[in-house]
C-alpha cells in the first residue's frame, strides 16, 4: 500500500506584494524523508516554513499537512525556530522550557502533573538533553540550548519537524551533534524533517532531497542533481561553479547567505 505523504504541495507560490517570493513548487514529503532548504537571503526559505506552519497563505496552488490544509498551532508539527540566546538570568530551567511545548499555549501557570513530567522526560531524554534538565536556560551553550529547543518540538509527537537555521551560530562540534540527533529522530521515528539552512554541508550525509530557492524560482532534487555547475547557473542566472576541493565540493560564485554550500565528493558535479 502507498504512503501517503506527510506535506503536500502542488504549483504552490508565494508573493510579497506584487514580488513573486517562488512559484511553481509541488513537492510530496513522505515519512522519513529529509529535505534540506537553501538560498539566498530573502529567497522565501523561512516563509516556506511558515507556509507549512498555517501562518502565511498562498498566492496560488495547494499545500497540505497530512491530507489536511495547515494551522496555525497544529500538534502534528514540531518547529525548531532560527537560534536565538537568551538573557543568562532568565529564571527557566531546561525542562520549563521543553514543558511549553506542552501547554506553553495556554493562560495560566500550569501545574507538573504525572503526564506532563513523563512528556517532557521522555523528550529530554530523546535529545540527549536530560543531564542538564534543571539548569538555568541562560546559563547552557548554545549546542545545549538547541537540544531543549528540539526537545521542546518533539515532545508532542509530531508528525513533521521544521527547522529553521538549527545550526547558526554553533561551532562545527555542535553543528554535527545536532545534525545527527535531528537524522536520528528522522531514522528512528519515521518523521519527515525540513531544515532550513546556510550551509548543507553538515547535512549531506542525512538529507534525501535538497530545494533551492532563488530568484523567485524553485529547484528540487537529490543533492547530486542541485547541487551542480549547470543546474545553479540556470537557477541563479549568473556564473556560478561547483568546485571539488578533495572529498567536498564547494559552490562559488552564488550568494547563498553568507556561507558557500558544499556537498559530498561524488555528490555533485
Amino acid at each position: 500500500m502507498a504512503t501517503e505523504p506527510v506535506v503536500r504541495l502542488r504549483r504552490a507560490a508565494l508573493r510579497l506584494g506584487t514580488r513573486r517570493i517562488w512559484g511553481d513548487l509541488t513537492l510530496d514529503l513522505g515519512p522519513g524523508e529529509f529535505l534540506a532548504v537553501i538560498g539566498p537571503n530573502g529567497a522565501g526559505k523561512t516563509s516556506l516554513l511558515r507556509v507549512l506552519l498555517g501562518l502565511t497563505p498562498l498566492a496560488e496552488g495547494t499545500v497540505e499537512i497530512s491530507g489536511r490544509p495547515p494551522r496555525r498551532g497544529d500538534p502534528a508539527i514540531g518547529y525548531v525556530p532560527q537560534q536565538r540566546a537568551f538573557e543568562p538570568d532568565l529564571p527557566m530551567r531546561g525542562r520549563d522550557l521543553v514543558a511549553l511545548g506542552v501547554d506553553g499555549h495556554r493562560w495560566g501557570v500550569a501545574l507538573w502533573d504525572a503526564e506532563r513530567k513523563r512528556r517532557v522526560d521522555a523528550a529530554l531524554a530523546a535529545a540527549s538533553a536530560a543531564a542538564y534538565a534543571d539548569a538555568p536556560v541562560g546559563c547552557l551553550s548554545g549546542g545545549e540550548q538547541q537540544r531543549l529547543r528540539i526537545a521542546q518540538a518533539i515532545v508532542g509527537d509530531p508528525r513533521l519537524l521544521l527547522c529553521d537555521e538549527a545550526l547558526a551560530s554553533l561551532d562545527m562540534h555542535h553543528q554535527a551533534s545536532i545534525v545527527r540527533l535531528v537524522a536520528d529522530l528522522n531514522r528512528r521515528r519515521g518523521m519527515p524533517v525540513v531544515f532550513v539552512t546556510h550551509d548543507i554541508n553538515p547535512l549531506l550525509a542525512y538529507v534525501n532531497r535538497v530545494l533551492c530557492l532563488a530568484g523567485g524560482r524553485c529547484l528540487l532534487g537529490a543533492p547530486r542533481e542541485v547541487l551542480t555547475t549547470a543546474s545553479l547557473r540556470q537557477l541563479y542566472g549568473t556564473a556560478v561553479e561547483v568546485v571539488h576541493v578533495r572529498d567536498q565540493v564547494l559552490v562559488l560564485g552564488a550568494d547563498l547567505g553568507g556561507h558557500a554550500a558544499v556537498a559530498r565528493g561524488g555528490d555533485a558535479q
